[in-house]
């Protein structure tokens, strides 16, 4: 066997955890020996899993990175605002970095990242998961043959679901830009890399709407209690409730995603505890939540493509998923993840339908893209033929960081144009 890698992984919360699920499908090749997180349950509960020794426990990333360095790798999966400090400090001891996604919701620090990168010699793979689905390889690959000539336009929507929206971006650790990032960066910047991705080429400018529409306190049902508890008078018909989120699903035996992000622990009496006094169980009319429920983007490419995309959070489960449609000058392209699905029709010509595009990792997060990118950071870094269209390297993420800043810059701005490569430049 080769050199087995080994890997010290900073935040233990959901996506660390999700990337790690993802290393056990490659077997002796990869050895987690490291851990991080400011939360000693998850510490122990992560170390006891993979074996990791008690000194290699440590009760924050900045405890581990303040050794010397551990292990090959580092994965960092830290909160939006961490992943700086933690980047730079990864760099500097010589790891090659898995980093999740947003880099930074400053683009100077995106631009410090890669400029460390490039000076240590070390590699900086984000997590820009949809790109290693089976699914949008195959959108790419369709694209890319010419199948319907030169892509003019393309027109995105991504379906937030009411409860996920009210899961990661009302109550949870994304619904603060001031803790976390704006949504068009923390949740669409995957789209953004996507569009970039397909369309081949640098968007120049950019203008976006979007708000805050529902949840705050004035859309609130009458009577409605701060927490979501039985004593509220809406409690069992509010699509929101902790029951209809949490509970229910708990009591049939079901703690996956999101329920274990309320509660690690696998039961109802630690989901129910968790619920009391955790911001999960806040009523969604009454959090300190500040990012967008909707948001729409129109983007100008450098070869004169255009795009739009359109985030929001007010549809149901029935219709979840990325629905993409791609105008070229022979054909179309109806993509619909969702469905997992791909219809390509030529002009005057032969219709052409891919279902069950998904590979057979697709119970993995993301469509399987948590597992196809760790997969390909594994073979990267053993030095394996990685196809470098897929690779979302720091360089590479910089685009789609510059576009979704640059989309909530002219957010706030009332929809005023903005120029990505001035805006690039001015937050160097």
């Amino acid at each position: 066997m080769d050199k087995q890698i080994t890997i010290a992984v900073a935040g233990l919360g959901s996506r660390g955890n999700a990337y790690s699920y993802a290393l056990d499908n490659l077997g002796d090749r990869v050895k987690i020996v490291a851990c991080a997180d400011i939360l000693p349950d998850r510490v122990e509960r992560y170390g006891d899993r993979y074996s990791i020794p008690q000194e290699l426990r440590f009760s924050s990333a900045e405890e581990m990175l303040k050794t010397e360095k551990v292990a090959d790798v580092l994965f960092v999966a830290t909160p939006d605002r961490c992943h700086y400090r933690h980047a730079m400090a990864g760099l500097d001891l010589g790891y090659d970095i898995l980093l999740e996604k947003p880099v930074s919701p400053v683009l100077s620090e995106c631009f410090d990242i890669a400029k460390k990168a490039k000076e240590t010699g070390r590699r900086v793979i984000v997590c820009h998961v949809l790109r290693y689905t089976a699914f949008y390889r195959k959108l790419k690959s369709l694209i890319d043959s010419g199948v319907i000539g030169d892509v003019v336009n393309i027109k995105a929507d991504e379906r937030v679901i009411y409860w996920h929206q009210a899961h990661s971006f009302v109550r949870g650790n994304w619904s603060n830009s001031k803790r976390s990032s704006p949504m068009i960066l923390q949740k669409c910047c995957h789209d953004m890399d996507i569009l970039h991705w397909l369309v081949g080429k640098r968007c120049v400018a950019v203008s976006s709407f979007g708000s805050l529409t529902h949840y705050k306190p004035s859309e609130a049902p009458e009577g409605a209690t701060e927490r979501c508890t039985e004593s509220c008078p809406v409690y069992m018909s509010c699509p929101y409730s902790v029951e209809n989120c949490y509970i229910a699903p708990a009591r049939g035996g079901n703690f996956s995603w999101p329920i274990d992000v309320v509660t690690q622990v696998p039961t109802l009496d630690a989901l129910l505890e968790n619920l009391k006094t955790g911001p999960y169980g806040r009523c969604v009319y009454h959090c300190d939540n500040d990012v967008v429920d909707h948001q729409v983007v129109n983007l100008l490419f450098e070869g004169g493509e255009t795009a739009t995309f359109s985030m929001c959070a007010f549809t149901a489960g029935t219709s979840w998923g990325r629905e993409t449609y791609v105008m070229g000058t022979k054909g179309e392209i109806i993509a619909s993840s969702g469905k997992d699905r791909i219809e390509v029709n030529v002009f005057g010509g032969a219709s052409d339908v891919y279902e069950n595009v998904s590979s057979e990792t697709d119970g993995f997060g993301h469509g399987g893209g948590d597992y196809g990118i760790v997969r390909d950071f594994i073979d990267l870094i053993e030095g394996k033929d990685v196809t470098s269209s897929y690779l979302t390297d720091i360089d590479e993420t910089l685009e789609s960081h510059i576009i979704a800043l640059s989309a909530e810059e002219s957010r706030v701005g009332g929809g005023k144009l903005v120029d990505t490569k001035e805006f690039a430049e001015r937050n160097r």
